[in-house]
């Protein structure tokens, strides 16, 4: 399976939605004048990336289901 290349995308897809949390909460930990202006926009980029990660993931088990290699 790591060698398929949409298990990789997907893959990198989540590993995207984590760094972009962890980067939020890390601001939002820290507090002050970078969590004011990146808190809000942190967040909507980590809905924006887990939605596309969740497509993804739908997109490789239908593919998968179907008899896809």
């Amino acid at each position: 399976m790591a060698n398929d290349p949409l298990f990789l995308i997907v893959a990198g897809a989540c590993l995207a939605v984590l760094i972009i949390l962890l980067i939020g909460i890390g601001g939002f930990a820290k507090g002050g004048d970078f969590n004011r202006k990146h808190a809000n926009r942190l967040m909507r980029y980590r809905i924006y990336a887990q939605a596309l990660a969740v497509l993804l993931i739908l997109a490789f088990v239908f593919i998968r289901r179907l008899g896809g290699s």
